[in-house]
């Protein structure tokens, strides 16, 4: 099988917990690090699949770049390719289904509930674990609208779309499920300015450490569950 691409767009917001089941399955993948300036690939044919990580910026910059990544993503759904974006990298998959990307009403910065918004036949069996609100990680401002012909899978109280599936392959988070907790001290230590007023939506450092280890174990198993499902897709490309 081709190796899975993961472009990354700044070095703290690494695949994280996502590496650990690739290699724990035996899932060969590659990284693309653009904050060390390599290049987007232009085409997919050398990919079993494509993940977007994270970043600060937005997909509304004009920048060469994000064109470039658009495109790509575009190309891989186009094939059929399966593709996995978290936060940045969901409104990226979004942006290449012609969805917007605005402002969300608040930011959502810290451990905070999502539930499972759709119970149509046929979704992912993953997404029982969220029948109930279940702790996981934010840290955005921005958010996507839902795209054309897919399915909103989670929302919260503050974002409607916090995870959509798009054909049975393309996967779309808004919050952050690779996360570890060396990211959550990290992120939180870079990105503190963003936590200068907290509020019911936002997160100290201080908050977001103490809940870490236990909300910790809970994020880690139910992103096992999500990424097998997703590294199933592969097998069937």
């Amino acid at each position: 099988m081709k190796p899975v691409t993961i472009i990354r767009h700044i070095e703290c917001e690494a695949p994280g917990y996502l590496e650990n089941v690739l290699t724990n399955s035996n899932t060969q993948y590659r990284l693309v690090a653009v904050d060390q300036g390599q290049a987007i690939p232009t085409s997919p044919d050398d990919m079993s699949g494509l993940v977007i990580m994270g970043g600060p910026m937005s997909v509304n910059d004009d920048n060469d770049w994000i064109s470039q990544e658009t495109r790509l993503i575009q190309n891989a759904i186009e094939n059929n390719l399966p593709v996995l974006g978290h936060c940045l990298g969901g409104q990226f998959i979004a942006k290449a289904l012609g969805a917007n990307i605005v402002q969300n009403p608040v930011k959502e910065i810290g451990w905070l509930p999502v539930y499972a918004s759709s119970h149509v036949s046929n979704l992912p069996t993953w997404i029982d674990n969220f029948s109930e609100p279940q702790t996981v990680f934010h840290w955005h401002g921005e958010t996507f609208e839902l795209p054309d012909h897919s399915t909103r899978l989670l929302t919260s109280q503050h974002c409607d779309n916090q995870a959509f599936l798009y054909k049975d392959n393309v996967l779309a988070f808004q919050c952050h499920i690779e996360m570890t907790e060396a990211m959550v001290d990290e992120w939180s230590s870079i990105y503190e300015e963003e936590l200068a007023k907290p509020s019911d939506t936002v997160q100290t450092r201080a908050q977001m450490l103490a809940e870490c280890e236990q909300n910790m174990k809970s994020l880690n198993r139910m992103a096992d569950e999500i990424y097998q499902y997703w590294i199933q897709q592969l097998d069937r490309t």
